[in-house]
């Protein structure tokens, strides 16, 4: 009796599985049929929010589904990666990510907190940024060796902010004071926002700030940049230095940051191509292309890989050099 009733379980599971492959092949071929939302990793007002809702607005165009942004900042994108992998894998919520928290923030943590290859997958790298070094103006501090001398002479050398722990920020600034042979108290900060309102304030005495947010206050003469973190000069600033210029031995400093698309791993690979196809017609969109001129950001086209490839290419700098400055903590 026992083997009479085996082949029809059998049949019946085989029928469940191709239903199953079926569904999910009807559900990604229908993608998308809701809302979508996008989890931003900084605060509203920075320059990584505004990537963030740039790409919203045209990938809802592509899409014909609403993209609605809702910002998760703290810890320098800890609590935004919680809520993307606290969701399920089906491509109706994803995440902005910058170089970050690709490639820094998870190995400032001796317990890594994530792992990038394997709790996301990529669906674009949108575009590229340079990084600028900046000091409050009216402090006499012009050039680079202007602010070497300053942290030599204060006991703990020069306090400077980021926008979080395991940001590029830090790590740079972190880096260049360690080449200069100066001491530094590093000041976390909610957002790029926050801090640079410390730095105007004078609260703090230097931070490395995106491209255009640098642009904008020394133009408005309440900073003063002093380094590009590039290979060559910022569009927005072309009479400030890049560091490798000023700094030879600082080369390796030289590195744009980039910002990207991601989904929980796991997402269908139909939907990431979705997604993707849509974020590459929107670098064919006239308004979005000028929303992000505007801002100074090189457009990247890309494939989903991209971004882990991205990711492991600069963790590969990075992660030796976290571990030479002792930057892993609990």
């Amino acid at each position: 009796m026992r083997m009479s009733f085996r082949r029809p379980l059998v049949a019946l599971a085989g029928l469940g599985s191709l239903f199953a492959v079926g569904a999910a092949s009807a559900q990604a071929s229908a993608y998308p049929a809701k809302p979508i939302q996008l989890i931003a990793q900084q605060p509203p007002g920075s320059s990584s929010d505004a990537m963030t809702r740039i790409w919203a607005d045209c990938a809802a165009q592509e899409l014909g589904q609403p993209v609605v942004v809702q910002n998760r900042p703290c810890a320098n994108g800890l609590l935004a990666v919680s809520a993307l992998k606290g969701q399920p894998a089906d491509g109706y919520t994803l995440m902005s990510s910058g170089m970050s928290q690709m490639s820094i923030t998870p190995y400032t943590y001796k317990r890594q907190p994530y792992d990038p290859a394997t709790d996301f997958d990529g669906v674009a790298v949108l575009g590229t940024t340079s990084l600028v070094l900046t000091v409050p103006a009216g402090e006499g501090i012009a050039r680079l060796a202007d602010l070497q001398k300053l942290a030599a002479s204060q006991p703990g050398g020069l306090n400077f902010g980021s926008p979080g722990k395991g940001s590029p920020a830090q790590l740079l600034t972190t880096a260049l004071l360690d080449k200069l042979g100066v001491a530094g108290t590093h000041v976390a900060f909610v957002g790029e926002g926050a801090g640079v309102t410390a730095l105007i304030g004078r609260q703090i005495q230097a931070m490395t700030l995106v491209g255009n947010t640098a642009a904008a206050q020394v133009k408005a003469g309440k900073l003063v940049a002093l380094a590009v973190f590039d290979g060559q000069r910022y569009g927005l600033l072309p009479d400030v230095p890049t560091i490798t210029e000023l700094l030879p031995a600082a080369a390796d400093l030289a590195r744009p940051s980039w910002f990207a698309i991601v989904a929980k791993a796991g997402t269908p690979p139909q939907m990431l191509a979705r997604l993707n196809a849509a974020s590459e017609q929107c670098r064919s969109n006239a308004q979005y292309r000028q929303r992000l001129d505007a801002m100074n950001v090189t457009l990247t086209p890309s494939r989903p890989e991209d971004v882990r490839a991205n990711a492991a290419r600069d963790a590969a700098v990075w992660r030796p050099l976290i571990d030479k400055l002792g930057l892993a903590n609990e």
